[in-house]
């Protein structure tokens, strides 16, 4: 009688999940940002990165700036990026509500990612769920929730369940180090 077992390649009819990161540049104005894709066992797939100088101008408000530069550079992350993700996830302090939600208008789901003990602004267009990890995480979905047979969740609890939820963004960020090293360093 053979051994039970369960391919790891059925993981792969998870599909692929994207981490966006973005953060100010060190020095001068502007802003990093990397589209990070790993499949459900968290292996790399793909790592597109760009930078965005900001101007220093009396004409633009500093809060009109950064929305406009946090929209330009992730749209030439989403249009450099070869491979469609099942499902984005980014971290509610870097990325604004109003990106996804009036700015950008994805095909795919959106999970903004925020610690349960703080509170972060949403809009009324997302969904706002809690999932109970190693850190209960408050998530806020557009343009919606995924049903819960739906290949978007599974992806989500497969990472959830290999400490994925939020790893991939300190692989991002220390990628973003290495590609535009701080000067001085």
């Amino acid at each position: 009688m053979p051994i039970p077992y369960r391919d790891a390649d059925e993981l792969n009819d998870y599909g692929i999940a994207g981490y966006l990161t973005i953060q100010p540049a060190k020095e001068g104005s502007g802003y990093l940002a990397a589209l990070f894709l790993i499949n459900a066992r968290g292996e790399p797939l793909e790592f597109t990165y760009n930078r965005i100088e900001t101007p220093h101008t009396f004409l633009w408000r500093q809060a009109d700036i950064r929305r406009h530069a946090v929209k330009k550079i992730t749209t030439s992350l989403l249009s450099l990026c070869p491979k469609i993700p099942r499902l984005l996830l980014c971290r509610a302090e870097e990325v604004g509500s109003e990106l996804f939600c009036q700015d950008i208008q994805l095909s795919i789901p959106v999970c903004r990612i925020a610690p349960a003990i703080k509170a972060f602004p949403y809009s009324a267009t997302e969904i706002q769920d809690r999932i109970e990890a190693e850190e209960p995480r408050n998530l806020f979905w557009y343009p919606g929730k995924p049903p819960e047979d739906s290949s978007e969740l599974k992806l989500l609890h497969e990472l959830l369940g290999r400490g994925l939820l939020t790893e991939p963004f300190e692989r991002t960020l220390i990628g973003l180090r290495e590609v535009y090293p701080e000067k001085g360093k």
